[in-house]
């Protein structure tokens, strides 16, 4: 694969390597041994991310936020670096970092024209959304498609993640612990529709623009991929098909996993990021 031709995935390098400090003050939030650390370090996580962002979007308030504030139509893969840092930073930055990078969206606010409800950016029922739609997004596709994650360890994830939630303002007692839990809260929310809104901002991320033929091709089966881990009431929002079953088989899509990967580690500090997190858990 061509990686000169593959700027897109430069911003989304760049965070990584910022994210990951080379003389960490301490161990962050969570810590090397950390069931976090582990999962958030496996190459399917850009999957996960797409599936998230469906999730996410189909909450009209968040949705509101995202398509009012940000520059997602004119840089997605900028916008996916932000994000992307948010969380890295987060995981594996030192605590003063982490929560430093809790206060970037604390300006956000502005009113739904779907509902015509006003949101904000530091409504705990909104992060709750938020949160929950990323971290059943990680535990669906890292079990599918990741490292090994049994039951145990997949309510391990999600227990310490209430800590990612607590600190940018839910309290922890209304974060789910269990992945039962995880998703029986997701299908409570009543607030849930594809707006018009989210179903622009999702095509965009199923086909963004500026990837050259091969990472088009490669990119669009990942988004197929994403829309079938979906939930069924979620796909059902959309009106997305269920993609054939056989593009959802585990070693294809681990193979599609790989190529990008491939591609994103050949950029510069990748690699490298990577190599600090590993002797970090191992030491």
């Amino acid at each position: 694969m061509d990686t000169a031709r593959l700027s897109p995935l430069e911003p989304l390098a760049h965070a990584y390597e910022r994210a990951v400090p080379v003389d960490p003050q301490d161990d962050g939030l969570f810590g090397p041994r950390s069931i976090v650390w582990r999962v958030n370090r496996d190459r399917c996580f850009p999957l996960a991310g797409m599936r998230s962002l469906m999730i996410q979007a189909l909450h009209p308030l968040a949705m509101a936020g995202v398509d009012q504030h940000s520059t997602w139509r004119r840089d997605p893969f900028g916008r996916l670096a932000a994000t992307s840092s948010y969380l890295l930073t987060t995981t594996y930055g030192d605590t003063a970092a982490a929560l430093a990078a809790r206060k970037i969206h604390v300006h956000v606010r502005g009113v739904d024209p779907e509902t015509g409800l006003a949101y904000s950016a530091e409504d705990p029922a909104l992060l709750l959304w938020v949160h929950a739609g990323m971290v059943d997004s990680v535990i669906d596709v890292v079990q599918r498609y990741g490292r090994v994650l049994d039951a145990l360890d997949a309510d391990r994830y999600v227990a310490e993640m209430v800590r990612f939630a607590e600190i940018v303002g839910v309290p922890a007692t209304q974060v789910p612990t269990t992945v039962a839990s995880l998703r029986a809260y997701l299908e409570s929310v009543e607030l849930r529709q594809a707006t018009p809104a989210a179903k622009d901002a999702i095509s965009v991320v199923l086909e963004p623009p500026d990837l050259d033929a091969e990472m088009r091709d490669l990119w669009h089966d990942l988004g197929q991929v994403a829309v079938g881990t979906l939930p069924a009431w979620a796909r059902d929002m959309y009106g997305f098909a269920a993609p054939p079953e056989d593009l959802m088989e585990r070693e294809p899509v681990r193979q599609l996993l790989g190529a990008l990967d491939l591609a994103f580690e050949s950029l510069p500090g990748v690699l490298e990021a990577r190599q600090r997190i590993e002797l970090r858990m191992r030491g």
